[in-house]
Formats: structure tokens, C-alpha cells, sequence
């Protein structure tokens, strides 16, 4: 079969398109999928570099999210789990880890997955969209709507809000009714988080988010709940993070899924208690999250924020568009 193979660590010039890697066989418990879609995600960029302390089996075909369609099933696979059926893969195995890192992802013709990890498609909703949803998406919604962490007319600050999980953000937050402020780095990308539906939007490149949103809504008062905004999504960290403590209101939340400019920040204890901030980690995503996130999308509710579609034989180049964040929202590659 066609695949992406990761041959060994460094840059995206590892990744190598190779026409004849052996097809995966059918397991006990597992099922064989064709897959229509894959979607990349910042953790694949690392993933090809090689991160401290986690040793990836080389060569491997990377890719978490993927969707696509059975085309076998293995011994005691429930019977429900037919030939055909539209399936969205749980990138994590509970045996062995994720995929497209400890076990071979979507930049392939075909996957081998754990029937655990399938989740039924819906009608309406194609492969692209499926695709998106795992990494990106799945963890915006356990962040805003699982964890109950935005309500209607919250002021919702997103950093980083071009990207995969800060498009899923800024969604889910106007669908949940809140005042959304976008953080983006370049004029082509504030233009497009407005007609994302955006309230407003900031160029962190040229303005100061944090003393934007101070001159906007006035300073966080210590003795009142006057000031600031009420939910800072940041899963950006590094010098991103003092900033952030600065502008929440008394009793204000920071959302927090990750830190991708850096995991230890200065800090500043003292706006902690003396604002009684809320600093809350959400990790990752379950079935029910992407459930619900395809009905959303059935229901057109929500639709993810695709920028580009490639053909697997050009995957690197779309992982090259994720590394610079040249991209707004999701790549997809169809194999």
C-alpha cells in the first residue's frame, strides 16, 4: 500500500512516500480500515522530531486523527462492526498508545485499529470533517463544554486561535453564547477569525492582548468583580503566560491544554490568590466528545475550519504548513 513512513527523527525531510509498505493484517479484536481521511496536528511535528522520553518504533506511519471505512474485521469483533461501515478512529489505543506514534497511523492507504477505538460515523458528515476532529477539536470541547468552563456572555479570550484547537474554540464559545476575543499573527488570519464569526480580534504581533482587553474592559479589580475578561484559553504558555495572568477578572478562569511556545513559564503567584483566579488543565478526549462534536456537525451546528486537502504523496508539504503556522485551522490528507 501507499504510505507516509517516518524513517527516523528530524526534519520533515524524514518523511518518505513509499508505494509498497507491506499492507496491515487483520487481528483478533481488531478491524482493518481504508482510510479516507487524516488530519495533522502540531503533536506530528513533534513526533518527527523526537521528543525526550518517548521512544517511537521506527519506521513508523505517522498521523493521529483518521477516518475512513472497515474493510475487515478480526475474531471477536462485536458483530454490529460490519465491511463498509463509516468509522471516526480514538486515536488512543489503550494497549499500546497513540497512533502515528506507537502504532501506525492514517498517512496510509489502510490502519489497523482496536475495535475499541471505533466510533459509528453519522450520516452528513463526511471523512474531512471527521477527520479533523480528534486531537483539535475533541480537546476544545472536553476544555469549554465538558468541564462546564464558558457560559453565555462570558468574555472568552483565545490565544492562539488560528490553529486547529483555537478554531474549534472560538465555535464552541459563540456557540455557547460568549464575547469572543481571537489572538492571531497576521492580517489574513484576523480577517478570516471575523468571518469565523469572531467578535473581535487582535494582531498579537502588533498589539498587546493583555492590554488590549484592560483598556477594553478595565483593569481586574481585587475588591470586585469589575474588569477584565472572564475565560483566557491559553495553550500557548511561554511569554504568553505573565501576560494572561494580568487581564482575567476576579474569580476568572485560564484555560489550559497545552503549551506549545513553552511548558515553564515565569509565573506570578500573586495574581493567583489575589485575583482567585481559576487555572484549569484539561487533557485530551473522549468518545463521547467526538460524538457529539459529528452530531453538531449532522445537526449543522458547527462545521471545522478546513484550510487545505492533499493527496498523501504531498502529506509533508501539508506538515510543513502545521510546523511554520501557515495554516488556518485543520490540513487534511485524503490517501
Amino acid at each position: 500500500m501507499k504510505a507516509v513512513v517516518l524513517e527516523k527523527h528530524g526534519g520533515l525531510e524524514e518523511l518518505k512516500f513509499v508505494k509498497n509498505f507491506p499492507d496491515p493484517r487483520v487481528a483478533d479484536g481488531h478491524a482493518v480500515v481504508r482510510v479516507r481521511a487524516t488530519s495533522f496536528n502540531y503533536h506530528d511535528v513533534f513526533t518527527v522530531r523526537g521528543m525526550p522520553g518517548i521512544k517511537v518504533p521506527l519506521p513508523m506511519i505517522i498521523g493521529l486523527d483518521l477516518a475512513g471505512e472497515i474493510l475487515e474485521t478480526g475474531a471477536g469483533v462485536d458483530p454490529k462492526w460490519k465491511k463498509g461501515d463509516r468509522v471516526l478512529v480514538n486515536p488512543l489505543n489503550r494497549q499500546k498508545g497513540l497512533m502515528g506514534e506507537m502504532m501506525h497511523g492514517g498517512l496510509a492507504e489502510k490502519c489497523l485499529v482496536a475495535e475499541h477505538q471505533l466510533i459509528r460515523m453519522p450520516e452528513g458528515v463526511t471523512f474531512e470533517e471527521a477527520a479533523s476532529l480528534p486531537v483539535a477539536y475533541g480537546t476544545a470541547h472536553r476544555m469549554l463544554i465538558t468541564h462546564q468552563t464558558v457560559k453565555s456572555g462570558n468574555k472568552v479570550l483565545v490565544l492562539g486561535a488560528s490553529g486547529g484547537v483555537g478554531t474549534g474554540c472560538v465555535l464552541l464559545a459563540k456557540m455557547l453564547g460568549a464575547e469572543v476575543i481571537a489572538c492571531a499573527s497576521s492580517a489574513d488570519k484576523i480577517e478570516r477569525l471575523k468571518a469565523l464569526g469572531a467578535d473581535h480580534v487582535i494582531n498579537y504581533k502588533e498589539t498587546d492582548f493583555s492590554r488590549w482587553a484592560v483598556e477594553k474592559y478595565g483593569k481586574p479589580q481585587r475588591r470586585s468583580y469589575d474588569g477584565g475578561v472572564d475565560v483566557v484559553i491559553n495553550f500557548t504558555g511561554g511569554d504568553t503566560w505573565a501576560p494572561t495572568l494580568k487581564c482575567v477578572k476576579r474569580g476568572g478562569k485560564i484555560l489550559v491544554c497545552g503549551a506549545t511556545a513553552g511548558y515553564d513559564p515565569k509565573e506570578d503567584l500573586r495574581y493567583i490568590w489575589s485575583f482567585e483566579l481559576q487555572v484549569i488543565g484539561s487533557n485530551s478526549f473522549y468518545d463521547d466528545n467526538l460524538q457529539a462534536l459529528m452530531g453538531l456537525i449532522q445537526q449543522g451546528r458547527m462545521k471545522p475550519v478546513i484550510d487545505n486537502v492533499l493527496p498523501l504523496e504531498r502529506a509533508a508539504e501539508g506538515l510543513r504548513l502545521i510546523e511554520s503556522r501557515e495554516v488556518f485551522g485543520k490540513v487534511v490528507v485524503t490517501p
